[in-house]
Parts: C-alpha cells; sequence; structure tokens
C-alpha cells in the first residue's frame, strides 16, 4: 500500500513540476520576447503599479524561477541525479536536492502569484498556479516521500 502511495505522489509530484515549468518557461519567454505583454493578453498598464514598465525583467524572472528551476527539480526528482550546484542549495543535507527544490519550487510559485495579486491586475491562470505550488508543497511534505528522499539524500 505505501508504494503505491509513493509511486502516485510522486507521479503527481512530477506532474506538478512539468505542468508549472512549460507554463513558466513559455509565459517568461513570450513576455521577453514582446515585452508588451500582448502575447499572453495581458495589457501593459497592468503594470502601473509595479516597479517595472515592460515584463521583460518579470518575463525574464518568471522563465527562471517558475520554468527552468521546476524543470530541474523534475529532472532530478526522476533521475535521482547528484549534482554539486544543486546540493549547494540544499538547505536540508539529509534529503535528496530534488526535494528541497521541489518545496522552495511550492513556496516561489505562491510567492510569485501573491506578489503579482497585489502589484499587477488579476489573470486567470494566478489561482492554478497558486494552487499547483500549494499542491507541491502538500505532496512533498507527505511522509512516504519525505521518507523516499531522505534515504536518496544519503545514498
Amino acid at each position: 500500500m505505501n508504494q503505491i502511495k509513493l509511486r502516485l505522489s510522486i507521479f503527481l509530484l512530477c506532474l506538478l513540476h512539468l505542468f508549472l515549468g512549460i507554463n513558466g518557461l513559455i509565459g517568461g519567454t513570450l513576455l521577453v520576447i514582446k515585452t508588451d505583454g500582448s502575447l499572453l493578453g495581458m495589457q501593459s498598464d497592468w503594470l502601473k503599479n509595479s516597479p517595472f514598465s515592460t515584463y521583460f525583467i518579470p518575463g525574464f524572472l518568471l522563465a527562471f524561477f517558475l520554468g527552468v528551476i521546476p524543470l530541474i527539480t523534475f529532472i532530478g526528482i526522476i533521475s535521482k541525479s547528484n549534482w554539486r550546484l544543486t546540493n549547494v542549495f540544499n538547505i536540508y543535507r539529509n534529503s535528496h536536492w530534488s526535494w528541497s527544490f521541489s518545496l522552495y519550487t511550492g513556496i516561489i510559485a505562491i510567492s510569485w502569484i501573491t506578489i503579482q495579486l497585489v502589484l499587477t491586475q488579476y489573470f486567470w491562470i494566478q489561482p492554478i498556479i497558486i494552487f499547483t505550488g500549494l499542491f507541491i508543497i502538500i505532496i512533498s511534505l507527505l511522509p512516504v516521500v519525505m521518507k523516499h528522499f531522505e534515504s536518496a539524500g544519503k545514498a
């Protein structure tokens, strides 16, 4: 039973990271390409209460923090690779870096959308992203998942 729960949890965690990563990479790239936000149906005046005059910097940050990082985490969860650079940022030394990055990703997603809601206009995908981040954190903190990555961190 625990093995089924673990496999389902890891599958869902991978799915959420893949969704977030692809969405962040595409969305961020489109904002960098067309800095007025028009490729995503966003308006420039949504930035009036933010420190940005165009979507270039937010797009770049989006592509990195909610695109590249979740995709690297996805790869780490699947491969359990032990990369020196990712281990530098792993504050939970008894666990595999991908577990730590999974928590970071969930926190970043929730924080990103919260800040976005304060500074800009509501956009339809925001609730989806905030719940994706929340589910990533919840699944990462399941005891069966924590135990799986704890043993992977010691290997």
